[in-house]
């Protein structure tokens, strides 16, 4: 059944997942601080998009945004035009940015005190998984609220799952980069160890992917850390963002992250020599030079 959507930050990842629901039949307007964006992507998909987010979710039953960090999330939800005081009562608003557990909280009592209902759903699965429709997506809020939308995520993922009150999407995807940032260490020094050892990476790979070693990471960039190619993927700025989301959840709550704080300070140095824009497979560079 087609719904009435606005889709909110036309990114590397909200573009396309717009599309997804889009193409699916639904009647999406979107906004877009780039008014450039957002024209070519109604000439693309159809719709309408809106100068504003208040303009943009005026009819809109469902709102969705996929920003950059918390400080966009409050100027697209809770700006002087943002979304939340335009919203028609009983709307729901989905956030898929990777922001604090703490914005979330908040943005799901002040929806609540205006009437709405709020979702934070944080993705995992990069560009390629939103253009392809296999993003992996963590919700937080109420559980009744999640599967009223679910329709709507399975637009654009092949798994999404509940996790408990407002902000337990937001701690799930942490747990989600908190494994990642191990893992491309790990992968980062076992490369490393190969060639410096005379065997063949791409050998190796194809014959530990078959065990216990085996990642997604390992399948889909081993290939190019072994060939030095960090010009795509997952920026290094982008995890540096969510690893300190992180690390501040865990000194509020206690938790011990000695590796991931490790790996952090390791990823400033990729920034330090440029990195800034490269893969976060580009922690192999720090071994090889």
């Amino acid at each position: 059944m087609s719904r009435r959507l606005a889709f909110l930050c036309l990114g590397v990842m909200g573009y396309p997942m717009a599309g997804h629901l889009s193409r699916a039949g639904n009647r999406v307007a979107v906004y877009n601080r780039t008014t450039a964006r957002a024209r070519a992507w109604v000439e693309e998909f159809g719709g309408e998009w809106g100068a504003t987010p208040a303009e943009a979710v005026r009819e809109a039953d469902v709102v969705l945004l996929c920003c950059g960090d918390d400080p966009d999330v409050r100027e697209v939800v809770l700006g002087a035009e943002g979304a939340l005081g335009a919203m028609r009562r009983d709307a729901c608003l989905v956030d898929h940015t990777t922001a604090s557990p703490a914005l979330a909280r908040e943005l799901d009592e002040r929806a609540r005190d205006a009437g709405l209902r709020f979702l934070d759903a944080p993705v995992s699965g990069g560009q390629s998984g939103a253009e392809t429709g296999a993003l992996t997506i963590m919700v937080g809020g109420d559980e009744a609220v999640c599967a009223s939308v679910s329709p709507l995520l399975d637009c654009y993922a092949k798994r999404h799952r509940w996790m408990g009150p407002a902000g337990s999407g937001q701690l799930t995807k942490m747990v989600n980069q908190i494994c990642i940032a191990g893992i491309v260490q790990g992968l980062s020094e076992a490369l490393h160890f190969a060639k410096r050892a005379g065997l063949d990476p791409q050998g190796v790979v194809d014959v530990i992917s078959q065990g216990a070693a085996q990642s997604w990471q390992m399948d889909n960039r081993a290939e190019t850390m072994a060939e030095g190619s960090f010009e795509f993927g997952f920026a290094v700025d982008w995890m540096r963002k969510d690893l300190r989301i992180a690390l501040d959840e865990a000194r509020r709550m206690g938790a011990r992250l000695p590796v991931t704080a490790l790996v952090d300070q390791l990823y400033a140095a990729v920034q330090a020599r440029g990195g800034a824009r490269w893969d976060t497979s580009s922690l192999i560079t720090l071994l090889e030079d």
